[in-house]
This record gives C-alpha cells, structure tokens and sequence, in this order.
C-alpha cells in the first residue's frame, strides 16, 4: 500500500467525471487486492480555496496499488458511457476504500447519468457522511433534489456548495435556473444568473435567461 493524495477539482465539467488519483512514484509491482483489505484515512479531507482556478478537495488514504489502477479504470469506463461496468468497478473500489468520499461522488454521478436517480442519492449523501462540505457531492445531490421535485431540498443544497465555494458556477448556474423556473423567486433568480455571469467569459443562454428574468420582475435593462 502507499499514501495516496485523491484530488478533486471545482473547476472542470460536471460532464465529466470528478477525480483522480496522484501518487508519488511507487516501483513496487501492483498486486490484486484481497476482499479484506480497505483503506484508512490517516487526516481528514481539506478544502483549498484558490480564488483564480477554483477550489481542490484533498483526500489522502493508504490504498493498494491494485485498487488505484481499478478506480483509473473505472472512470476511463465511465468517459466511454460504459456505465455498467464503470459502476460495478467503482462499487469494489468504494468498498476497498471506505474514508475516501471521491469513489462515492463518481457512484453518484455515474447512477445519475445512466438514470437511476435513487442509486444516485444514496451514494452522494455516503459521500457527504464522510466530506459533509464537499461542494460537488452538494451540487450533484440538489440536481437530484431538483429532478425528483425536491424543490427547497434542491435550493438548500446548492446553497451550501456555494457556502463552501462561492464562485462555483455550475452551483450558482443550478441555483439560478432552479429558482427561476421552478420556485418562481425572481430576485433570487436574478441576483445569481448574475453572480454566475460574473464567473465565466460567455453563456448565451444564461444571459438570455437573465434578460427575461429581469423582464418579468419588472426591473429595466
């Protein structure tokens, strides 16, 4: 087994899949790892605010060369939408890792894209029982709350990701969107269509949005 520093960053697509693992250099064979073995956390996880390229999540646990190479493989899985298989490879990866939150977001992630929404929720909140601040676990699970008519849930959940990280703008983008079309609060639709135009170069259809939110709250361009 060696320290294994599991990083996940608040700055790429939610498209994608959300971890990875960086090791220092190991030359020791792998060798598969027995049903037994799980790893421990030897500190809890850190959040590292970088204002200008977002925020990283620091896990770091002792973990099996085997178990490292399965989870690589796992997400290269997923990228390729082969979710059955990714979810079945990252399920013994969780189970062999049991302190790290990272496996458990991609589970989520993962369940959510191939359209199980229940499988979904329980892996983010396993998830957020071990990093209950972990900003991309709290934004996924409001996209849930969301897509299963949890409207406040939804609203509270992605309201502690932005708590964490205010310049998450898939957070503030989620948050907007929801209060516009599905809680008909307009000022709060308003002040975070903004907020999260005030993070990013372009976005089209978020400015169209805007536009009409501001229409129909009465306020003038």
């Amino acid at each position: 087994m060696q320290l294994i520093s599991i990083k996940t960053t608040g700055q790429i697509s939610l498209l994608a899949f959300i971890a990875m693992f960086v090791a220092a250099c190991n030359t020791t064979p792998a060798k598969k790892a027995e049903p037994t073995q799980v790893s421990q956390a030897v500190m809890p996880a850190r959040i590292e605010i970088q204002e200008a390229v977002g925020f990283t999540i620091v896990e770091e646990s002792f973990i099996d060369d085997a178990v490292r190479l399965d989870y690589d493989r796992a997400l290269d899985l997923l990228e390729q939408e082969r979710y059955a298989e990714g979810i079945e490879l990252l399920k013994t990866v969780a189970t062999a890792a049991p302190n790290v939150s990272a496996p458990r977001i991609d589970l989520g992630i993962a369940f959510h894209r191939n359209g199980d929404l229940e499988a979904a929720e329980i892996q983010l909140k396993e998830a957020l029982a071990i990093n209950p601040s972990h900003p991309v676990a709290l934004n996924e699970l409001g996209i849930v709350y969301r897509k299963t008519a949890r409207f406040p849930e939804a609203r509270q959940s992605y309201q502690a990701a932005l708590n964490v990280y205010p310049g998450f703008h898939y957070a503030r983008r989620n948050l907007a969107v929801l209060c516009d079309l599905y809680l008909a609060d307009l000022d709060c639709a308003v002040s975070n269509y903004e907020a999260y135009m005030a993070t990013i170069d372009s976005d089209d259809e978020a400015e169209m949005w805007l536009k009409n939110a501001r229409f129909r709250s009465g306020q003038v361009e």
